[in-house]
């Protein structure tokens, strides 16, 4: 059962996403490209299936927790998190502008609500929620913990640290997700360091693994993170491999790591606007 409709979460992401194209745009810095590609994920995330308090707070008791461990995609959580109601829409105009509380990555020191843990540095959001998830089964808190990573990320040692300890200790009210776009800075992940068969990875470091092949898919997203939530509290931590396609909803920048971290023009700012015409409240950029 989908509380909004498939049409008005479509129209979310994209107005999600003209708000990534204007902020970067809008100080010619940030990473656009992962931002497209997890726009559908998050959107899903907080507009569909995460339970959430109504007043932030950074214990986040009784309620599902997030964590981007790949922070430098900051413009689509900054955005998700305006347009869900944690802070003013009008101040994604100051991305990574001086005095700025949304700092290029985010970081909890500047008091934004819906931030947690500064996450600039890669492969440390995994081992922070299993920390969070096993604090709620400590505290008799059902709720769940999600995270984000990046697949590039996955060349981080600390991440098979994590997923070892997680299994370990029966981490089951853990669902953590890769963004398996295949493309990091550098280039495609197979050609920088092979993630090689990796459901098979996570399966023998003791994890249930689901993969969701349409990644950019609002109603493939839902239905795989649905079959995350019900594998919970079943004695494994949960895997998502979600795939998806970095620079989504941009012709321009689809499928290129040379979109990881550069900022439109003039003229391309005009082409990615066009391409995603539905608003909800737009703001000025």
């Amino acid at each position: 059962m989908i509380k909004n409709s498939v049409h008005n979460l479509e129209a979310i992401v994209a107005q999600v996403r003209r708000d990534i194209i204007r902020m970067v745009h809008g100080c010619q810095s940030g990473h656009p490209g992962g931002s497209l590609g997890c726009t559908e994920l998050l959107v899903c995330l907080y507009f569909e299936l995460m339970q959430r308090n109504e007043q932030f707070d950074l214990n986040g008791s009784g309620e599902d927790l997030f964590f981007l461990s790949n922070g430098h995609i900051s413009p689509v959580f900054y955005s998700v998190l305006a347009r869900a109601g944690y802070f003013p829409i009008d101040e994604l105009a100051t991305f990574r502008k001086l005095n700025s509380r949304l700092q290029g990555h985010p970081t909890p020191n500047e008091g934004l609500p819906g931030i947690r843990i500064a996450s600039g540095s890669l492969g440390q959001g995994l081992s922070v929620s299993i920390g969070a998830a096993q604090a709620k089964k400590l505290n008799n808190d059902n709720r769940l913990v999600y995270v984000l990573m990046g697949d590039g990320e996955l060349q981080e040692g600390q991440i098979w640290e994590a997923a070892m300890y997680a299994a370990h200790n029966r981490i089951d009210n853990l669902i953590a997700i890769v963004d398996y776009n295949g493309a990091q800075i550098d280039g495609a992940t197979n050609d920088v360091l092979s993630l090689g068969d990796l459901p098979g990875k996570w399966i023998a470091f003791g994890w249930k693994v689901i993969e969701v092949r349409r990644g950019n898919d609002i109603s493939s997203v839902i239905a795989g993170l649905r079959k995350a939530q019900d594998a919970t509290k079943k004695r494994f931590p949960v895997m998502v491999l979600l795939h998806t396609e970095m620079g989504n909803g941009v012709d321009f920048m689809m499928g290129s790591h040379k979109w990881h971290g550069v900022a439109p023009n003039d003229a391309q700012l005009a082409l990615a606007l066009n391409q995603n015409t539905e608003t909800l409240g737009d703001y000025i950029a």
